[in-house]
């Protein structure tokens, strides 16, 4: 999730459970202990393929946050001891405080798509649960609304109470997350059954800022795939569109480590496009339909016709922003109350291929 998500959820765990004893500064610490796994955006890699897959690594293990809560634990009820013997600071508290805002961050990072290595060092596929889009209002608002509360009316019973209701309520709009991303896999596994297509996997992914509207991906045994939109208020199948992952071109990259750690990453979610002379690899897993965030350069065709593995690079017009289009927005949002007009796939397929 953003950096303002986590630093308010941090804020509103840190102030539940030590607010009676720091007070205001309580959401200061919690706020700032709760970004601090993102610290490892400072670490530069050679290439963009490095640079995304090892983010939310280390930094995000619940081993490794597991052993800093209790370091810090005991650094706090050490000083504590010392310095202010009648606060009340005592080692299960701070433990269970500090846990709960370190762990909590990776745990959300993995109810969004990005991937987030959990159980870092071990080599499990990063979780991936997409029950939110990255950045959700509904998520958010609530939390920072009790924080500032909090911060006005000081720690006192009902400003913690408010910070309780408002945790409950973010927890729970992650399981209303949820519920609507196996709803979404649900509708199209259906509209592809009465159409007689089998599918290998099927996932769903949040659109922007809201959980209530999907873009759907199924794959075939052939290498195609199928990418579609669903919201929870269709009444009708899904809109769909038939395309190619073009897995004879990943042949270029056989034996390629950058590709290894991609397919590893995203859980093999990857369309390979010729593009010129150029090799593009794509993680469908983030963007809209046909507009994908993520979008490696990873090789080239020499004057003689033979591919060259490159080390990666980033392909011009992807990025975080290349899918914040006002007016593709615009038309998203329309579609979550209202299947027509159906969204144009097709076209802005087209357009992002410049075909």
């Amino acid at each position: 999730m953003d950096s303002i998500t986590q630093a308010v959820l941090g804020a509103a765990l840190q102030g539940t459970v030590l607010g009676r004893i720091q007070g205001r500064r309580s959401l200061i610490y919690g706020a700032a202990l709760g970004t601090l796994p993102d610290l490892d955006v400072v670490i530069r890699y050679a290439d963009p393929v490095s640079q995304m897959t090892y983010h939310r690594g280390f930094s995000h293990s619940l081993f490794v946050l597991t052993g800093l809560a209790l370091a810090l634990a005991w650094l706090v009820a050490w000083l504590g001891r010392r310095r202010w013997p009648d606060k009340g600071y005592r080692m299960p508290r701070l433990f269970l405080a500090f846990w709960l805002v370190l762990v909590t961050h990776p745990i959300l990072d993995s109810f969004t798509v990005y991937g987030t290595q959990l159980f870092w060092p071990l080599q499990f596929t990063p979780q991936s649960w997409a029950s939110v889009f990255i950045i959700d209002p509904v998520y958010t608002v609530p939390l920072l609304l009790a924080v500032v509360y909090a911060a006005i009316k000081g720690l006192s019973g009902r400003a913690v109470r408010v910070l309780s209701v408002a945790l409950l309520f973010s927890t729970a709009y992650l399981g209303f997350g949820l519920a609507g991303r196996m709803a979404a896999e649900q509708r199209f596994q259906a509209a592809l059954d009465q159409q007689g297509i089998v599918a290998s996997d099927v996932r769903a992914v949040p659109m922007a800022f809201n959980s209530l509207i999907w873009r759907v991906m199924a794959k075939t045994p052939e290498g195609d795939y199928y990418e579609g939109v669903s919201s929870a208020f269709d009444r009708t199948p899904p809109e769909m569109q038939k395309l190619s992952l073009n897995l004879p071109a990943a042949q270029a990259l056989a034996g390629s480590p950058w590709l290894a750690r991609l397919r590893w990453f995203t859980d093999d979610w990857l369309r390979y496009d010729v593009v010129g002379d150029a090799l593009v690899v794509t993680d469908l897993r983030m963007g809209i339909p046909g507009n994908y965030t993520f979008r490696f350069n990873m090789a080239h065709r020499d004057s003689q016709g033979h591919w060259v593995v490159d080390t990666p690079s980033t392909w011009r017009g992807s990025g975080p922003g290349s899918m914040f289009s006002g007016d593709d927005l615009r038309l998203i949002w329309q579609r979550i109350f209202d299947q027509q007009p159906p969204l144009p796939l097709a076209a802005w397929t087209a357009r992002t291929l410049g075909r």
